[in-house]
């Protein structure tokens, strides 16, 4: 091969975002989409409490409705809060945001393929792309500590862990694939309120869609995920799995569209959008 057309991407750390004085909960979005833009990469997790998260995925105009009919027929893992116009760098989920610098890491791929994993992206964006924002698990984390719901993936500096399951989406068009979900291990007492927390909030996933047993996901280890990192599950703890916005990426990668432009698994655009305009009690 030519090294010239040698397209790995560059290995990258998604470990936590490195805060000297652990105040990431208390930025706002607009100091936080700032610090990733001049460079700060890290799981979004913790940061700009209150306010949504949401993933990304950006494709050419000629999939965009393709997309928008698979989010509609799977809003479980992916509930859209913002569709952009083709070409547009701007969401009305934040006043002044680029959605091309202003994620903490990208990831961009060609015919399902993972070429690039950039903290930025104007070098790639294109004319015609389509931009899907879609709510993030990360959001309703601050209702799940407030009820007293551990949240083990913060407490250990870690990413929250990913899988992809056994459980396929609906199709759309031409996109197919397996859904993805996120899983934070919950102490029994504690199952029923993780439950009612995220179920108020369908617009960032809502409520679990499997707790216990990962093999009727089709999942086999938990301590290998397919993104993020695993977790330490403290004595009687329940893995709870809720479907997760990485799932766009899995049909990416299952159906092979020429372009699309994702987030980095765990490393969210922070929105303006407060957590409360969601709820829906």
């Amino acid at each position: 091969m030519n090294p010239a057309d040698d397209r790995t991407p560059t290995v990258v750390d998604d470990r936590p975002v490195p805060l000297a004085d652990d105040s990431a909960g208390a930025w706002s979005p607009r100091t936080a989409r700032a610090r990733f833009r001049e460079g700060l990469t890290g799981p979004t997790a913790g940061v700009a409490a209150g306010h949504t998260q949401a993933n990304l995925i950006s494709v050419p105009a000629d999939w965009a409705y393709d997309m928008l009919l698979f989010c509609q027929r799977n809003p479980k893992a992916c509930p859209v809060l913002d569709v952009t116009d083709a070409g547009s760098v701007t969401t009305v989920l934040a006043d002044g945001a680029d959605l091309r610098t202003d994620l903490p890491r990208y990831r961009v791929w060609e015919n399902g393929e993972l070429v690039d994993e950039p903290t930025d992206v104007r070098a790639h964006w294109r004319g015609d792309l389509v931009s899907f924002l879609i709510g993030c698990s990360f959001t309703f984390e601050w209702a799940l500590a407030a009820a007293g719901v551990p949240i083990r993936h913060v407490q250990q500096g870690r990413n929250v862990p990913m899988y992809v399951t056994s459980w396929q989406c609906r199709p759309a068009g031409r996109l197919s694939g397996p859904m993805v979900v996120s899983m934070r291990p919950v102490p029994p007492g504690l199952l029923s309120a993780a439950i009612r927390e995220s179920s108020l909030l369908p617009a960032v996933h809502g409520g679990p869609v499997h707790c216990g047993d990962p093999f009727g996901l089709g999942i086999d280890d938990l301590g290998r995920p397919d993104f993020g990192d695993p977790v330490d599950f403290a004595p009687d703890d329940i893995p709870v799995f809720w479907a997760c916005g990485v799932t766009p990426q899995a049909a990416v990668r299952a159906s092979r569209p020429p372009f699309a432009i994702t987030h980095a698994p765990g490393q969210m655009f922070l929105s303006d959008a407060r957590d409360e305009q969601f709820r829906v009690a």
